[in-house]
């Protein structure tokens, strides 16, 4: 039990600046899952199971619609295929720990990442656990605020219409610190460009597949230089 909680005390305050912004994001979550019509329980349990929030934005305008399974495949895996990256830079930080990476592989956020990668746990400290209550207080974070917002929502008395922007507000911010970030703007340009002619060419309701693809294509066509780019 001493390692344990060891353990914890020196994740919990790498981990209380990510959960910290955590419970915020997730609270307007929940608020905007009420705002378009879902009870708190949708929320709650896209929070636990799903656990990628720019993923669970875009299910809840999917979950609106008739279900396209190809197209919702497609678009959380072009949303998340960063996290690709992400696990092989892990492999060997998280090796040997047992029944814990099952756990430390669902739960790799951005932000996690960015705190078990850069933090590393100190010598006394043992580092599967502490590796998991970085992961499990991020995510605990992420379904307590989820669920509050879904919670509250129902009490909050002023007019919700337009919360929906939010989602649309998040990938402008994301689009944004990436162009600023990198260095070749062809990726960031081509996703601009494509969506546009694909709705276009195959109207609002058929464009984002053969979007997906080709953007998927120019990014295979161009990664020497978008690798060589980044590293000037």
């Amino acid at each position: 039990m001493g390692k344990k909680r060891e353990a914890l005390k020196a994740a919990f305050p790498n981990s209380l600046p990510v959960m910290s912004g955590y419970v915020f994001l997730s609270l307007t979550y929940g608020i905007y899952m009420h705002a378009i019509g879902f009870s708190f329980i949708y929320p709650m349990l896209m929070a636990l199971i799903v656990y990628t929030g720019s993923v669970e934005f875009l299910l809840g305008n999917l979950l609106l619609g008739s279900f396209n399974p190809m197209q919702t495949f497609l678009m959380a895996l072009m949303v998340s295929v960063r996290h690709l990256f992400y696990g092989l830079s892990m492999l060997t930080r998280y090796k040997e720990l047992g029944w814990k990476k099952f756990f430390l592989i669902f739960g790799l956020s951005d932000e996690t990442f960015a705190v078990a990668n850069f933090r590393e746990p100190p010598a006394h400290v043992d580092r599967g656990w502490y590796y998991l209550w970085i992961t499990w207080l991020d995510e605990t974070s992420w379904v307590i605020g989820a669920t509050a917002g879904g919670l509250l929502a129902p009490l909050i008395h002023f007019d919700l219409k337009g919360l929906d922007f939010v989602l649309t507000a998040m990938f402008v911010a994301i689009f944004t610190d990436n162009w600023i970030r990198e260095k070749d703007h062809t990726s960031s340009i081509s996703g601009l460009i494509i969506p546009i002619g694909c709705l276009l060419c195959f109207g609002n309701h058929n464009f984002m597949i053969p979007s997906i693809a080709l953007i998927l294509l120019v990014v295979m066509l161009f990664r020497k230089r978008l690798e060589e780019g980044e590293k000037r």
